[in-house]
């Protein structure tokens, strides 16, 4: 175990492992690139949908479910589906992602709206606001905490599976596991897993860092 520890830090810590198309720079860029534009496109999806059902309160049983059937699917299955479907590209690996993505969002925007005091809506409302207004300067305000946490564990979740861009011959830091298995080499299917699960952790102490500043910047 020491053996394998001292090898992997080895590994982790060469500038050579670092450098050039298959060094850990680019693997990494490649990785934030998938993992970031792939939540995006999820929020652009999940957050109208939950502040919409939120706000009327129609549709939340489809739209639920729909989330929950959503992050049932299995991520390598819809992979290879698309994959058959549309070729190769890295469009199954976007497909996975966000479908994985977007049930967090839309079930924390949804909490979030649904947590708002109604008797707060109402004053608002008897204040002469309409109803664009009472979403963006009332309901919106006092869900961002559980909206925020939504795109957390939906930024969390897909860097972790963005692996799978390596399983349809793309890179990311996937391609350290992949290709280890393939080669029997413990030690970069380690150094792959580790580096995505530092990317997480820094990804969600960010976020986290960032929702803590939001939430005390809109109370004081």
């Amino acid at each position: 175990m020491y053996e394998l520890l001292k090898n992997l830090g080895s590994w982790l810590t060469s500038g050579a492992q670092w450098a050039g198309p298959d060094g850990i720079a680019h693997r990494l860029a490649e990785h934030l690139q998938y993992s970031l534009l792939a939540t995006l496109i999820a929020a652009a999806i999940g957050l109208p949908l939950g502040l919409l059902i939120g706000h009327t309160g129609k549709g939340a049983f489809l739209a639920i479910n729909l989330a929950s059937f959503g992050r049932a699917l299995p991520t390598v299955g819809l992979v290879v589906l698309v994959f058959l479907a549309g070729g190769l590209s890295m469009l199954p690996v976007y497909v996975a992602l966000v479908a994985l993505a977007v049930p967090a969002i839309v079930t924390n925007t949804y909490a979030g709206m649904t947590a708002v005091d109604p008797d707060v809506k109402d004053a608002a409302r008897g204040q002469g606001m309409r109803g664009h207004q009472v979403l963006l300067q009332v309901e919106l305000p006092l869900a961002l905490p559980l909206i925020m946490t939504g795109l957390r564990l939906a930024l969390i979740q897909v860097v972790a599976t963005a692996t799978i861009a390596a399983y349809v011959s793309f890179g990311g830091l996937g391609r350290y596991v992949f290709d280890g298995l393939a080669q029997r080499d413990l030690v970069q299917v380690l150094g792959g897993a580790v580096l995505v699960a530092l990317v997480a952790i820094v990804l969600d102490v960010a976020l986290a860092s960032l929702q803590r500043f939001l939430f005390r910047h809109r109370t004081a």
